[in-house]
């Protein structure tokens, strides 16, 4: 099937724009590359210490140099479900690595927050920055420049993104991002979001709804709504970092340990010692960056990943806009309902063909780029297939079924739930946002209503328990970016801005803030840009002023007389109580240095 004309033309032009820094960017590459294994020249006392910790047979092999060694960036704490299966893995990885004849030895740790638990808190406005936080720390892991290729052990909302952004600064390693496999699925996601909303009426007690969660949130392994954390593994394997089929397979089965030897395998095979040299800055090119674009759009994902991809794609000097992401929605169907977007869950969305079918759909239909490097050895068609164990317990790939088993979750191209993708562009004169509407019902992708301005989350929520947000209204709710509080998700205000919409007003959300991975039925637009702390438009909105918001036309703007808008003063407001308690008073250098929400909201300034 040849290429979507739409597709083409969106990449050829990431590829202009990003032609000088991108040549660059190889160039640091092959220069890397052509030093060989960089533990040999290393110092004796500089090399002991690189392996005094380690057992013998490894000291040995690490001591002659000629073997690979990988080194493992884990993720691993007790705190996050989905990253609870990571203690066991390293000893795994050793293993498989000293029985094939080469080494492994974990680099370093990296911090690893959950959103789940600091929602709604303090601590969420360090969530975002914890990216850059552990990009640093995966660079100062492999500043011990003893590794011929790198695993990456990390799957929630920040994590897998900052650690790739750091992997792509070293560029000239193998690269391969091991998952770990979402949990069995607890309580439906219809039963959670009826106790959510009944509890948000005050019609639920407070045990209620811990019950219910608490049978969401239940074992090991990813939350199984389709938030950031499993939109990352979509990322992962639809961009050729992890190997296919491998995103939704549950922890502590044979299969789930079979595909973490495979990721073994993967990264020896790859490493510049042998015939198959293959750097992680080869695999993340201006197609692959499309292709997790397109996998977005085609499966609602989430809206976080319109400023993570932009700073991963800036990290391999690829000048990825939100322009591109809105040109490809038009282009590519939704074939997905998994919750927010359904009710549905990852674990029924793999049963009913997961990745394989939607990634041999796609190709079908000429809908993504087959011709790209991937860590399986070749492009994206092996990842039509997918894993099965042979009799000897060992990992075999099988072609995926040809049809959906389930069309209520996952559907051909020819029957998409959608003509569209989930993630579109808004522009006016309020600035830029951007808006998920692959949940939004279609008689509210047109809002025009009053504004009621705030400037705290809190706010909003008491004067929702007031009744006084009982009418037709969009929520401004500003001073949310990244440089004024860390631009934290605003999730919480989903069950409120719900309720109202459910009694029939008609409701949408505004802010230069983040919604969360699982941003929902309401109409939000989120991200704006300038955000109001830097005098954005957003700071001259007054309560009564009339918003419109339509998605249709891809447009956004408060309809104020032009003149008075223009002479209009933006509001300050006091965000220094932000920035202390809970460490946030050690994060004033990112809120300086944090680039806006369009350009990835990093700390790492322009693309080189």
């Amino acid at each position: 099937m040849a290429l979507h004309p739409v597709v083409e033309h969106v990449t050829r032009h990431i590829v202009e724009r990003s032609r000088p820094t991108r040549e660059r960017y190889l160039e640091r590459i092959e220069a890397a590359r052509s030093a060989g294994p960089r533990r040999n020249r290393l110092s004796c006392g500089n090399l002991a210490h690189g392996f005094a910790g380690c057992g013998e047979e490894d000291k040995q092999r690490l001591r002659a140099g000629r073997v690979p060694n990988i080194g493992i960036v884990t993720a691993y704490n007790d705190m996050l479900s989905a990253h609870r299966p990571y203690e066991d893995y390293p000893e795994l990885i050793r293993r498989a690595a000293r029985d094939r004849g080469a080494t492994a030895e974990v680099a370093g740790g990296v911090p690893a927050m959950c959103d789940g638990v600091t929602q709604g808190r303090a601590g969420m406005e360090l969530s975002l920055f914890s990216r850059d936080v552990i990009a640093l720390a995966t660079g100062v892991a492999l500043s011990h420049d003893m590794f011929d290729a790198a695993l990456y052990l990390g799957i929630c909302d920040k994590i897998v993104p900052g650690l790739l952004i750091a992997a792509l600064r070293f560029g000239h390693l193998p690269a391969v991002f091991v998952p770990g496999g979402p949990m069995p699925s607890g309580a439906t996601n219809d039963e959670k979001a009826r106790v959510r909303q009944r509890y948000a009426e005050g019609k639920a007690s407070r045990d209620e709804l811990l019950d219910v969660e608490a049978r969401s949130y239940h074992a090991p392994g990813t939350c199984t709504f389709y938030g950031t954390a499993n939109s990352n593994q979509m990322l992962m394997e639809i961009m050729g970092l992890q190997l296919p089929g491998s995103s939704f397979v549950h922890p502590g089965t044979p299969l789930r340990e079979a595909l973490t030897i495979g990721a073994v395998d993967r990264a020896l095979a790859m490493t510049a010692l042998g015939d198959h040299y293959l750097p992680i800055g080869h695999v993340v090119t201006e197609k692959a960056i499309v292709n997790g674009v397109i996998g977005l759009h085609a499966t609602g994902g989430s809206t976080n990943h319109l400023i993570h991809l932009v700073a991963i794609a800036r990290a391999a000097a690829i000048d990825l806009r939100l322009e591109d992401f809105d040109a490809l929605a038009g282009a590519v169907p939704l074939l997905a309902r998994v919750y927010p977007n359904g009710s549905a869950d990852v674990n029924q969305f793999h049963a009913a063909g997961g990745m394989g079918f939607l990634i041999a759909q796609l190709l079908d239909a000429g809908l993504l780029h087959e011709d790209v490097h991937t860590i399986a050895g070749g492009g994206m068609t092996l990842y039509r297939e997918s894993p099965l164990l042979d009799r000897d317990g060992r990992c075999v790939y099988a072609p995926s079924t040809g049809e959906s088993l389930d069309l209520s979750v996952l559907r051909p191209v020819a029957q998409p739930f959608r003509p569209d993708g989930g993630l579109r562009l808004l522009r006016g004169n309020l600035g830029r946002a951007v808006i998920k509407v692959s949940a939004v019902p279609e008689d509210r992708h047109v809002i025009e209503a009053p504004a009621r301005v705030f400037e705290e989350q809190e706010s909003l929520q008491r004067a929702f328990e007031r009744g006084e947000l009982d009418t037709d209204v969009v929520a401004v709710v500003r001073h949310q970016g990244p440089r004024a509080n860390g631009m934290p998700e605003l999730h919480k205000l989903t069950p409120a801005l719900g309720v109202l919409q459910s009694r029939g007003f008609r409701v949408a959300l505004v802010t230069d803030g983040r919604m969360s991975g699982a941003s929902g039925k309401i109409p939000a637009a989120i991200h704006l840009t300038p955000e109001a702390v830097d005098g954005g438009p957003i700071a001259r909105i007054r309560d009564g002023d009339r918003i419109r918001l339509d998605v249709r036309a891809g447009t956004l703007d408060v309809l104020v007389d032009a003149d008075e808008w223009r002479g209009r003063e933006p509001v300050s407001h006091d965000v220094t109580p932000h920035h202390q308690g809970l460490g946030r008073e050690m994060f004033s250098v990112f809120r300086r240095s944090v680039g806006a929400a369009d350009e990835g909201a990093c700390i790492f300034g322009e693309m080189e």
